[in-house]
């Protein structure tokens, strides 16, 4: 086993007056592949049991679209040894609160447990990965649920295509699976047969394509043997061929119209694909969505809403992923303003952001903003969690937890600048009209 401990320490961030605990942890690997990392706080009255799967809407076949996102809801069904429908008593009854998420990359289940509950949030997740039980009565209750969640969330409710990237990705990725939506299609989903769904379990949830995180109050050598307890004996699952697909560069501007039945309010859409969430790129991005977008001090609020009083809202999120992100910015209009002004207005604080170096006072404003914000995605159990096995699984350095916040240090004013000029191109980007479907008429 490789064994590595985080030795705790208090780190000074510059620009923050105080200090941040730095996360400690341990991490090793188990026989059959199954990657463990420990975080232990004798301050907290719980412990947080999660396990990340390296599968997402990536990983799936064509035509069998939505399966990474379906297994979420699939593995609460019931095992072996937990009777259909009996999973979430259970965790009730325990005092305990628990939940999954889905994205094109990773698969994430926890639950978080009174500290005393340990061995229980350990059984469940093993039960969920030695033996659930997929057969058709779990497979058709969840099929209902999924469209039920695609209804409320995309197809009825305002804006869910741009939420959920189902009206974006089609045009930004061409041959990448991120093309494809999360939720997947529910003709996909309905044509699928039982073994299929088998074979997709068998292909990707074993225990050397999961990070299992046990983070809260617990014993640190009671816990490791408890993990060989539940999880030493599960079989190493077969080796997962990891998609390597490259998309050409967007080099002419991809013109779209999206209709919305469930919305008045026209928007308008500047996307940019953009670098793996691993380069530094990509975190210069995050800070120039901040700079354009972030509240309303940043200076597309400042322009278009308070000045011009042209936009409603503006709107801008960087979607960092495994292989590429996407960086979306936009503007609700206000009135009958036509989102041809709206993309004037939009591109002339893009190319003062080319043009122009930002001052010294809004980096370290922006600086200060980063930092906060790194403390803070750190104050729970369940994020220290999620983060420990995200930045192990994606990003291949679980150091990270610690040392990310000085990547944002050393991204200068000249570095916002020069990646502007790189990726917020014209011809790089899709620009969408996203209207009321009343405008068909």
């Amino acid at each position: 086993m490789i064994n590595k401990i985080k030795l705790s320490a208090c780190v000074l961030f510059l620009g923050i007056t105080g200090f941040a605990q730095e996360v400690e942890f341990t991490e090793y690997d188990l026989d059959n592949g199954l990657h463990v990392i420990l975080h232990q706080d004798k301050t907290v009255p719980v412990v947080t049991t999660g396990v990340m799967y390296h599968v997402g809407a990536k990983d799936e076949e064509a035509g069998r679209s939505g399966f990474a996102h379906f297994f979420e809801h699939l593995l609460f069904e019931g095992t072996e040894n937990i009777e259909r429908g009996e999973w979430f008593k259970i965790v009730s009854a325990n005092g305990g609160r628990n939940n999954a998420s889905t994205t094109q990359d990773r698969t994430y289940y926890y639950e978080t447990f009174p500290s005393n509950n340990l061995e229980l949030g350990l059984w469940m997740e093993s039960e969920r990965m030695l033996h659930p039980i997929i057969n058709k009565i779990g497979v058709d209750t969840q099929n209902e649920v999924v469209k039920e969640e695609k209804r409320s969330r995309i197809d009825n409710a305002p804006y869910g295509k741009i939420i959920y990237s189902t009206g974006i990705n089609k045009y930004v990725f061409d041959k990448h699976p991120y093309k494809n939506s999360v939720i997947g299609t529910m003709e996909d989903l309905d044509a699928a047969e039982l073994s299929e769904f088998n074979d997709f379990f068998d292909k990707y949830y074993g225990p050397n394509n999961a990070t299992l995180v046990v983070a809260g109050n617990i014993e640190l050598d009671k816990t490791k043997d408890l993990i060989e307890q539940y999880f030493g004996d599960i079989p190493k699952g077969e080796k997962v061929e990891r998609i390597n697909i490259t998309e050409e560069p967007i080099t002419e501007t991809i013109v779209a119209t999206e209709y919305d039945s469930n919305i008045q309010i026209p928007v308008k859409l500047f996307v940019y694909r953009t670098p793996s969430m691993k380069e530094k790129d990509a975190y210069v991005l995050e800070m120039i969505s901040s700079i354009l977008t972030d509240g309303k001090s940043s200076r597309m609020y400042k322009k278009m809403v308070d000045d011009e009083k042209i936009a409603l809202q503006v709107i801008a999120f960087s979607r960092s992923q495994e292989d590429y992100g996407t960086y979306v910015m936009g503007a609700l209009a206000l009135g009958e303003t036509p989102l041809s002004d709206l993309a004037t207005s939009m591109d002339q604080e893009i190319e003062k952001l080319k043009s122009e170096i930002i001052s010294e006072k809004e980096y370290q404003k922006l600086q200060n903003k980063f930092e906060n914000n790194f403390v803070n995605s750190n104050s729970s159990i369940q994020g220290i969690a999620s983060s420990l096995a995200t930045y192990n699984m994606l990003y291949g350095n679980t150091d990270l937890i610690n040392e990310e916040i000085k990547i944002y240090q050393d991204i200068t004013r000249e570095d916002i600048q020069r990646v502007a000029k790189e990726y917020l191109n014209k011809n790089q980007r899709l620009e969408l009209d996203y209207l009321a479907e009343s405008a068909k008429e």
